[in-house]
């Protein structure tokens, strides 16, 4: 399987890591530090994921190469990778 890191191009599977769900955002700090709620916002962030069955963006890691982060959106179920992106730019392909 080959992914495209968009600095350095088409490279094997075996040179990124898969850092994770690009889709899921940190919880804010709260402004009372016990404040129950954040608690539950935070183990939710950390523990809790869905299993999507289709297109999905995720963040990766070209390890072996630029060493950069980037956006992937990739199919959970044929592992067609539709776009990557920097981290800072919006993903395009799929059905998303």
């Amino acid at each position: 399987m080959l992914i495209k890191c968009p600095w350095c191009g088409d490279r094997a599977l075996q040179e990124f890591s898969y850092q994770g769900d690009a889709t899921v955002a940190r919880p804010p700090e709260p402004a009372d530090p016990a404040d129950a709620n954040w608690d539950d916002e935070w183990y939710q962030f950390v523990y809790l994921r869905d299993d999507p069955k289709g297109w999905h963006d995720e963040v990766w890691h070209h390890i072996q190469g630029c060493r950069k982060h980037f956006k992937a959106r990739r199919h959970t179920v044929t592992h067609v990778i539709a776009d990557t992106a920097p981290m800072s730019e919006e993903l395009k392909g799929g059905d998303k």
